[in-house]
């Protein structure tokens, strides 16, 4: 008995076709997010202190 599932032309075809069920993320990606995450926390950072030092000194230079 058979454990193969060849249906038609695919027999005959050069290549096997290929079924790819799940394509794991590689350690590349998953550190290009990290670096993503993190630059966009540091520009949330700079801008809340941004708005901090404008609150606080803000007055004192705009007369």
């Amino acid at each position: 008995m058979s454990q193969h599932n060849i249906v038609g032309s695919e027999a005959f075809a050069r290549r096997p076709q290929v079924y790819i069920r799940t394509l794991r993320r590689g350690a590349y990606h998953r550190r290009r997010g990290r670096l993503l995450i993190g630059f966009v926390a540091g520009v949330m950072v700079a801008a809340v202190a941004l708005t901090v030092l404008v609150m606080a000194w803000g007055p004192q230079f705009g007369g």
